[in-house]
């Protein structure tokens, strides 16, 4: 009977000796997870955003304001797809939040976007080497019934100063935000898996416009280099450059009215297709190191 006990005490022992080790690896892998800084994929609206949102393991939806965010794992790796809306002011909250909330490792703004290079067609890519707000602009002076000249505008570099940008001549200048390198490093890598288009480097423009003028639209391609624009990724990435968190924006081009292509709403999946790609490929870089 004592050899019995002496037996039943053992792998009782045994036993919580394993419990032990499995919680504290169970807690060990919670805590690597923990420590693991999310990526954060921003779209607009919803068919920029869900097909990518689809993709992810584990999925939970939470909701701040307007703004959802689908939070899931891609190759065991956090991610974050944003709805963020459309627009400049719902961009810059959205990123906000999920910055403060989230804190990322990196944001991807995507999306569709009107070209403005006619070398560029639908369903070709532009990698945000620099994204830049052509809607802070400063007119020039002239009186009632002189009329209106667009052209003579200039930049209005709002981060220039903290006084007026209006009277600082600093400001007169266009702003830039440049690419994270890491994150176009990962772009390019994978380039070759965009089969509908070409994938190239250029200028993202943004404001809370839609330019239908082809002369206004060659306007800003000629004065600020501008590939395409969209309405949104300058706002992400001047408030991700205020945090210091790595960004770049990838838009796939939906229409160019410099060369006659048409809209096509499919471009939209085709992009989170290729952005798909470039975490997977930006995951397994993080993973590396």
């Amino acid at each position: 009977m004592k050899k019995k006990l002496a037996s039943l005490a053992a792998i009782a022992a045994l036993s919580a000796a394993m419990l032990a080790g499995c919680s504290s690896a169970g807690k060990l892998e919670t805590e690597a997870e923990g420590a693991q800084k999310p990526i954060l994929i921003q779209g607009p609206m919803p068919i920029e955003a869900e097909k990518f949102a689809e993709r992810l393991d584990k999925v939970k939806v939470e909701k701040s304001g307007n703004f959802v965010f689908y939070k899931g794992k891609l190759d065991k790796y956090p991610v974050i797809v944003a709805k963020t809306g459309k627009g400049m002011e719902n961009t810059a909250a959205a990123t906000t939040i999920a910055i403060e909330k989230y804190d990322p490792a990196a944001i991807i703004n995507q999306g569709t976007s009107g070209g403005h290079d006619p070398g560029l067609n639908v369903y070709d890519i532009v990698l945000g080497e620099r994204t830049v707000n052509i809607g802070s602009l400063k007119t020039g002076h002239l009186e009632a019934g002189e009329g209106i000249e667009p052209t003579n505008w200039i930049p209005m570099d709002l981060m220039a100063s903290e006084g007026s940008a209006g009277e600082d001549p600093d400001a007169e200048k266009i702003r830039y935000y440049e690419g994270d390198e890491n994150l176009l490093a990962a772009a390019n890598a994978v380039k070759d898996k965009h089969k509908k288009g070409k994938v190239v480097e250029g200028t993202i423009g943004s404001a809370d416009l839609w330019n239908n003028e082809v002369d206004r639209i060659n306007w800003f391609h000629e004065n600020y280099g501008t590939s395409v624009e969209e309405m949104e990724g300058a706002a992400a990435a001047q408030i991700a450059g205020a945090y210091n968190v790595p960004f770049l924006g990838i838009r796939i081009l939906s229409n160019n009215k410099t060369n006659g292509g048409q809209y096509d709403p499919n471009t939209a999946a085709a992009n989170q297709d290729y952005v798909y790609e470039v975490v997977k490929q930006y995951i397994s870089e993080i993973k590396g190191k």
